[in-house]
């Protein structure tokens, strides 16, 4: 082995020295710092433990200490440190199984040049990325963000919501793929906009896109488009999706809800960065920022074999959590106030505060449907609200007291049984009308028969004037 190069970030594990040398090689003539590198996999967790690594290219079979045993001992060991598997064999299981031990990503014998350099400088900037965020985990401040005019459309007061503002600032002049996570209603697809907003691609398209919307019938033709004359309607060339998007953001809303059998479709795109249209063999490249968001738990998602593993990795290049609304109470009263103006002024109604007791019972209250639940709560208290002051009796919703609103360490209730309970009160509070219950909850009104269905709430339960 050669001495180690006093300012390598990069180490690159092997027992091939040809390929050793030519993956280092081709780093230097990149630009990058010359990369250490090492044959004999024993002596790899010795010479980690000994300089500051950024980065760790691993071979996937070695003799002595396999690049997946390894790998495992390095992230157990240096989780911080990125690591990318080299294989022979492009196995979608070998892959899941990498990046489940916490591999940024793998790459496939033999090595493409472009794709050896992009991945390369992609694992050092997460891990650039990654290590700055953690100056900013324990306390943030909105006072410290660097374009707080950015986040001017998300009402925000808590410290909760500070640090995912910081963390947006400090993803979205990268080129990362994000994943969002948070309960429907909490601002997902604002958030996606802000990040695009602050992006460099913020000259060009915003795209977001439910993917509850579309079935395997449609997906093909909205997301890759057609040439006219695919098939019998397609009367012109038409642009999916990915190609609406080119240059900036495609969001892909509730992306848990795709069909399975259509994942691996998206995920092709991703890898390749290129598609066909429909009826078309002329190859069309893709450009564009993939953020994803979904309101399910993704971990459980793959498990039960719901959702691509392979795919999840490609979108999650970062994260960033939305907390809901009840973990976030000093929200509460300013987005109140701001949806009390913002509906005041459409329906002409010259409404200026929030009644003493009403603002006491929103802060009570424990918001299910989250910032969407609560813009409908206060667009509908507008238009029965007759004074100048919105007062509790214009919110049917929380008329029961705030004992009866929330649990507040009396009867402990399971998941399923509260939410049952919260539904039937807001069918009570508007008469039985799915689709304005739907509004409320921050759900379609599908989803509002199937949750009826599933907790068996029937006429009786909802007329019931008790829980």
């Amino acid at each position: 082995m050669k001495s180690i190069p006093d300012n390598a970030s990069i180490l690159v594990i092997d027992d091939d020295p040809g390929l050793l040398l030519s993956i280092q090689a081709t780093l230097v003539s990149s630009g990058l710092p010359e990369p250490a590198i090492v044959s004999d996999s024993r002596q790899a967790l010795d010479i980690i433990r000994s300089h500051r690594f950024h980065l760790v290219f691993l071979d996937l079979k070695m003799p002595h200490v396999s690049g997946m045993e390894l790998l495992e001992a390095i992230k157990t060991e240096f989780p911080s440190i990125e690591c990318v598997i080299v294989t022979a064999s492009d196995e979608a299981s070998t892959a899941i199984q990498a990046m489940r031990f916490g591999a940024y990503d793998y790459l496939v014998k033999p090595l493409n040049t472009d794709k050896l350099i992009l991945t390369a400088n992609r694992a050092l900037e997460r891990f650039n990325l990654r290590n700055e965020l953690t100056l900013y985990e324990k306390k943030q401040r909105f006072s410290d963000l660097q374009n707080p005019e950015a986040f001017t459309r998300m009402v925000a007061k808590d410290e909760s919501m500070a640090l995912v503002f910081r963390q947006v600032e400090v993803v979205a002049p990268t080129d990362y793929n994000v994943f969002i996570t948070g309960e429907s209603g909490t601002g997902k697809e604002l958030l996606a906009s802000v990040i695009h907003d602050l992006s460099n691609r913020s000259g060009a398209p915003f795209v977001a896109v439910n993917m509850a919307s579309f079935s395997k019938f449609l997906f093909e033709d909205e997301f890759f488009g057609h040439i006219k004359g695919a098939y019998t309607d397609a009367l012109s060339d038409k642009k999916g999706f990915f190609e609406q998007a080119q240059g900036g953001t495609l969001f892909l809303d509730e992306v848990t809800e795709l069909e399975l059998s259509l994942q691996a479709k998206v995920l092709r795109v991703i890898e390749e960065r290129e598609l066909y249209r429909l009826g078309s063999t002329t190859l069309r490249n893709v450009d564009v920022r993939i953020i994803s968001a979904s309101n399910r738990d993704i971990q459980e998602e793959i498990r039960n074999k719901n959702f691509r593993a392979d795919l999840f990795y490609r979108l999650n290049m970062f994260n960033i959590k939305l907390p809901p609304l009840r973990e976030r109470r000093d929200d509460i009263l300013p987005l109140a106030h701001h949806f009390l103006k913002l509906y005041a002024e459409r329906n002409n109604k010259e409404i200026e505060s929030i009644d003493a007791e009403l603002a006491n019972r929103l802060l009570q209250y424990n918001f299910p449907g989250n910032v969407r639940e609560l813009e409908n709560i206060i667009a509908a208290a507008v238009l029965l609200e007759k004074d100048r002051i919105l007062r509790p009796s214009s919110v049917p919703l929380l008329q029961s007291t705030p004992e009866k609103t929330v649990d507040q360490g009396g009867e402990l209730l399971t998941l399923a049984e509260l939410e049952k309970r919260h539904i039937i009160r807001v069918l009570r509070a508007v008469g039985g009308n799915r689709q304005q219950a739907a509004r409320i909850l921050g759900i379609n009104t599908t989803t509002v028969y199937r949750k009826i269905e599933k907790y068996r709430i029937d006429d009786d339960m909802i007329a019931d004037s008790g829980d």
